[in-house]
This record gives structure tokens, C-alpha cells and sequence, in this order.
């Protein structure tokens, strides 16, 4: 292992804790909730949870557009772009957030009718929509200061961060629902006590260990950087609504085919999560790492890190292949006892074998593209992507059933990775 592969670890480790305690938030409240003598509490959080997820992914380009530009200017030594780059994504975040508080009514209200919880989840729900809106801009500002961060080369904070996040959403949530009786709206003000708790918490570390760079802020009368901020946030809002679009009619679609599909599905889907979560790690290396040396124009260092970045993941896509084939149906098992569940998951599941190969490609490239603010080729094989997903899903599904469906989901995934590799090939 060389020093690169060292600058690698250093930043994917820290990016991996990080995104494996993320879901903790979520699955706290629901083992709360889930013992308060009704199903309905449980589906409210899940409803709530859901919305919510959607909401601030498709906000995600505040960490991914601010994480390449900040790498490149810190590649290029030019702190006072450094720091114009944090407060420029800081003042968009808390301006979307502010819209999102404002029209709180109607984003309700539209998430609602189109998730469709019944009638005695849909007042719960609301209760928990309610408090948890208020959160908006404690967790998008986090967002942009998490992408500093990683552009700064610095994963450890938004690990500590999401630690810190973690304890304070168990404490408080147990303090206002067991300590003060309260239901589902104690779990939703635990939500948000510990979303301005991350946020405070990224603030303090910010100040102690950046206050330098932070004072050389100067303003910019140039339009040129402000322009490129928002091109490149444009194409990653738009490649994530492809993502979001996928995701949402492969939900649907298996849930048109009946709850124990439905289920199958969603227990399969954590196989693809639990590797996105590692990939992941090694895409923020790729945005930190791609993007500092990029922005130095040191193209043979950039390289270096490309090999070696696809040099992992290759070693991760076989040991995850590997693990799911010998452990998958265990893993199965793991997740639900319910017989008919298991059952019909064994003709599905080696779908889940191809996960690694067919995805491994686009997690590499985009953080590469993200760290490069390349993200017009991000957009692009994500929308011919979608093409392919609808149009394999709309032929396949009437054949194939799940499998077309599945199928529709692997070529979705290694078609990005694919047009990727062309659009890199064509540059040179």
C-alpha cells in the first residue's frame, strides 16, 4: 500500500463510518415508535421519514457542488475562494430551507397525496411533518458544510458530526417520549434537537480549526465562479431528479405486484445500500483527492488517483460479490422472519450477486466527477441511464414480471458507469 492508497483510506474510512451511521437516525425512531402499542406511529415515521429522505435528496448538490469547487480552489492554494465557496453554498442552503418552512403546507400536503398513507397514519404523519420541517435549515446547512469539509480533505468531522447526531437524537428522543410522554411528537422533536446539535457542532469545528482560512474571505466582483457554482448544482439537481424518478417507479412498480414482491424488494434493496455506503467512501476520496489535484493541474497525481481508486474498487466489488453469494439468503433471514418473504426472495435474490459489478463504475466516476465539477457528463449518463431503466421496465416487466424489473435496475446502474468511462475516453 503506497502513500496514495494511504490518502485514499484516509478520507474513505472516516466518509464510510460516516454514511453507516446515517440510517441510525431513522432506525431509533422507528425502535421507539415501535413500541408505543401502534402500528399507525410506525407508519407516521416511516411516511415522515420518507418525505423527508426525498426532500433533502434532491437538495443533495449543496454538499456535492460544494465539495469539487472547494477541493479545486484548495488544489489551487486559492483560500479566499475557499472560503467565498463555504459562505456562497452557506446563504443557498438557508435560503431553500427558508422556502421549504414557508411552504411547508403545500410540499405536505403534495408528499402526502402522493405517498397515499391511510387514514389513521396520515394525521401522525402530519404531526411529525410539522416539527421535523423546522429542521430544514440546521440539516442543509450541514449538508454545505459536510461538502467543505470533504473538498478541505477533512471526513473525520462529518463523522464525528453524525456520531454526535446520533447520541443526541437516542437521548432526546427517549427524554421527551419516555421521560415526558409524549408519542410521535417526541420522536420528531428528538429529530430536530439533534439536527441543530450536528449543525452547532460542524459550526464549533469549523471555527476551531478553519478560523484562518474563514479570515481570508475577501468578496468577489467576478460573476465567472458564481456562474460555474450554479451550472454545476443545475446538472446535479437534475441527474439527482433521474435517480429520484428511478427509485420512486422501481418502488412502485414492485409494489403494483403485491406485498410479498413489495417486500422482497425493499429487504434486496439493502443488499445495493449497504454497498453504496462503502462505494461511497471511496467516491468522497475521489471528489476530496480527484478535485485538489485537478484544481493544482497536477494531471499525472489526478491519474494516480484514478487507478488507484478503481484499483478498490474492483477489491470491493469481489469481496461484496463474494460475500453475497455465500451470505446473502442469511443476510435475508437476518432483516425477517416471515417464511413467505424468504421464500419468494430466493428467486430474486441473485440479483443482488450483480449489484456490485454492474454499480461499482458510476460510484467511482461520480465522485471523480463531482471532485473535477464535471458534472455535465454526471447528468448525461444518469438521464441515457433512466432512458434505458424505463424503457428495459416498461417491455421487461410484462414478460419478466420482477425479474424485467430487475433487470431495469442492473442495466440502470451499469449503464451509468459505462457512459461515464466513454464520456472519460472521448476527453482524452
Amino acid at each position: 500500500m503506497n502513500k496514495r492508497d494511504h490518502q485514499i483510506l484516509k478520507i474513505a474510512l472516516p466518509a464510510i463510518v460516516t454514511n453507516i451511521t446515517v440510517p441510525l437516525l431513522g432506525l431509533v425512531d422507528t425502535a421507539i415508535v415501535g413500541h408505543m402499542g401502534s402500528a399507525a406511529y410506525i407508519g407516521a415515521v416511516a411516511v415522515g421519514s420518507m418525505i423527508f429522505n426525498l426532500i433533502y435528496w434532491v437538495f443533495g448538490f449543496l454538499r456535492m457542488g460544494t465539495s469539487g469547487m472547494t477541493a479545486q480552489a484548495r488544489g489551487r492554494r486559492d483560500f479566499s475562494e475557499v472560503s467565498r465557496l463555504l459562505v456562497r453554498s452557506g446563504w443557498v442552503s438557508l435560503t431553500i430551507a427558508l422556502l421549504i418552512v414557508v411552504l411547508q403546507w403545500p410540499v405536505r400536503e403534495c408528499m402526502l397525496w402522493f405517498i397515499g398513507p391511510s387514514d389513521d397514519v396520515r394525521p401522525l404523519a402530519v404531526t411529525y411533518f410539522n416539527i421535523v420541517v423546522w429542521g430544514a435549515p440546521a440539516m442543509l446547512s450541514l449538508y454545505s458544510l459536510s461538502g467543505w469539509f470533504i473538498g478541505m480533505q477533512n471526513t473525520r468531522i462529518p463523522m464525528f458530526v453524525s456520531i454526535i447526531q446520533n447520541v443526541v437524537n437516542i437521548l432526546a428522543s427517549l427524554t421527551f417520549v419516555y421521560g415526558l410522554g409524549m408519542k410521535v411528537e417526541g420522536v420528531a422533536l428528538g429529530t430536530v434537537v439533534a439536527q441543530y446539535a450536528g449543525c452547532l457542532m460542524a459550526l464549533w469545528f469549523l471555527w476551531r480549526y478553519y478560523r484562518k482560512v474563514l479570515r481570508s474571505w475577501r468578496p468577489s466582483s467576478h460573476l465567472s465562479p458564481l456562474t460555474s457554482y450554479f451550472s454545476s448544482n443545475r446538472d446535479i439537481f437534475l441527474r439527482t431528479l433521474c435517480l429520484v424518478a428511478v427509485n420512486l417507479y422501481f418502488t412502485s412498480a414492485g409494489a403494483r405486484q403485491g406485498a410479498t414482491i413489495l417486500a422482497v424488494n425493499t429487504l434486496l434493496m439493502q443488499l445495493y445500500l449497504l454497498f453504496s455506503y462503502i462505494l461511497d467512501g471511496f467516491a468522497f476520496a475521489g471528489e476530496a483527492l480527484g478535485g485538489k489535484y485537478w484544481g493544482a493541474k497536477d494531471m499525472d497525481a489526478y491519474h494516480d488517483v484514478v487507478r488507484r481508486l478503481f484499483g478498490w474498487g474492483a477489491l470491493m466489488t469481489i469481496i461484496f460479490t463474494i460475500t453475497y453469494v455465500v451470505g446473502g439468503t442469511l443476510f435475508l433471514r437476518l432483516l425477517t422472519d416471515e417464511p413467505q418473504v424468504v421464500e419468494a426472495s430466493q428467486a430474486y435474490v441473485w440479483w443482488a450477486y450483480l449489484i456490485p459489478v454492474a454499480g461499482v463504475a458510476a460510484f467511482i466516476w461520480d465522485g471523480l466527477f463531482i471532485g473535477t465539477t464535471q458534472t455535465r457528463g454526471m447528468l448525461v449518463s444518469s438521464a441515457i441511464a433512466a432512458l434505458v431503466f424505463f424503457g428495459t421496465a416498461t417491455i421487461a416487466i410484462g414478460i419478466m414480471g420482477n425479474h424485467g424489473l430487475w433487470l431495469a435496475m442492473i442495466l440502470f446502474l451499469a449503464v451509468r458507469g459505462i457512459v461515464q468511462t466513454i464520456i472519460v475516453k472521448s476527453e482524452k
